[in-house]
């Protein structure tokens, strides 16, 4: 079986959780690595444990100079259709983290150009892979709980503190795009429409920047094209992580809490489901798509709903984060 050579564009902490699962698979190679600095890229050599590997500041360099069949991109957001642009263009197979890009004109470009060049893309979000979302995702498909009516989902998490004391590239709205809905409440985004499967047609949200760059906290109410309704709260100035899904129709609801699940079906007690087995990730999934061993689990297609949905918030309240 021939040695699957990955490049990384970015090595901070996401980096390091992509590594540690392409380092579980069987003849794949982490060949190079780029980041600006020197201190993250020596933390990322440790943490994986590995050796030989070539460091570049530059990432059209790496694309250049190593030799290489993939590459995972965890840079910025607002980076990411540059260098997954370059990537494509090289002839290379690429991993994006998420968002896929900070708006669709990107997004759309980005799909034809992996086309044109018949190369695999795949946007990395895991909740696609975890088994309590698949049993939402695969519950809700088969239609145990009936036509979905209402859909509540909430992430709480303590992304903004009050301060401007502590930099991250996340709240500079020219690398990241957007603040705590373009960041984590992009997962948020991702669950709400691949679980159900539903098409946003109206969004009407609330927007907070709690004195922060970016915006940190979003209210939003959201009717969809098959008739149902949702509500949406993306909260980041929160003391904790405590994230929620309620899913309801016309048979029953998934009750969604911090990983426990609870299906309720009309005039039936309560149970707690048996959850499927994991088998894959997005690291593993990325490279049997590469080896011909599966399909494409994350397409462009489906990133470019999460980033569509995106801008109706954004546009819905007039905000412009770069």
């Amino acid at each position: 079986m021939k040695t699957i050579q990955i490049g990384f564009i970015g090595t901070g902490g996401m980096a390091q959780v992509h590594a540690g699962q392409l380092l579980e698979l069987e003849n794949v190679k982490i060949t190079a690595i780029t980041d600006v600095s020197p201190d993250a890229r020596a933390r990322f050599i440790e943490k994986a444990g590995i050796e030989n590997v070539q460091q570049y500041t530059e990432y059209r360099d790496m694309l250049d100079q190593a030799e290489l069949d993939g590459v995972v991109i965890c840079s910025p957001h607002t980076l990411h259709f540059e260098q997954a642009t370059a990537v494509l263009e090289k002839g290379l197979h690429v991993l994006i983290e998420k968002p896929m890009t900070c708006s669709s004109h990107e997004a759309e470009q980005l799909i034809e150009t992996a086309k044109r060049t018949g190369k695999i893309m795949q946007v990395s979000y895991q909740r696609h892979f975890q088994p309590e979302f698949i049993y939402i995702h695969d519950t809700i498909a088969a239609g145990k709980i009936g036509k979905v009516t209402s859909v509540t989902a909430s992430l709480y998490q303590q992304w903004w503190n009050g301060s401007n004391d502590t930099y991250s590239w996340r709240k500079d709205p020219k690398l990241s795009g957007g603040g705590f809905l373009m960041d984590s409440g992009s997962h948020i985004i991702d669950v709400l429409l691949w679980t159900t499967g539903l098409t946003p047609v109206e969004v009407t949200s609330q927007l907070s920047q709690q004195g922060a760059p970016v915006e940190i906290d979003t209210f939003t109410s959201i009717r969809f094209k098959e008739g149902a309704v949702a509500g949406l709260n993306l909260v980041g100035y929160s003391p904790v992580w405590h994230e929620t899904y309620v899913f309801c129709g016309e048979k029953g609801a998934i009750f969604y809490d911090n990983d426990k699940i609870t299906l309720h079906l009309t005039g039936e007690k309560p149970i707690v489901p048996e959850l499927p087995k994991a088998t894959t990730n997005q690291d593993k999934s990325f490279i049997d798509a590469i080896r011909g061993d599966g399909d494409v689990q994350v397409p462009g297609e489906f990133a470019l709903k999460v980033v569509k949905f995106s801008e109706m918030v954004y546009e819905s309240v007039g905000y412009k984060p770069y």
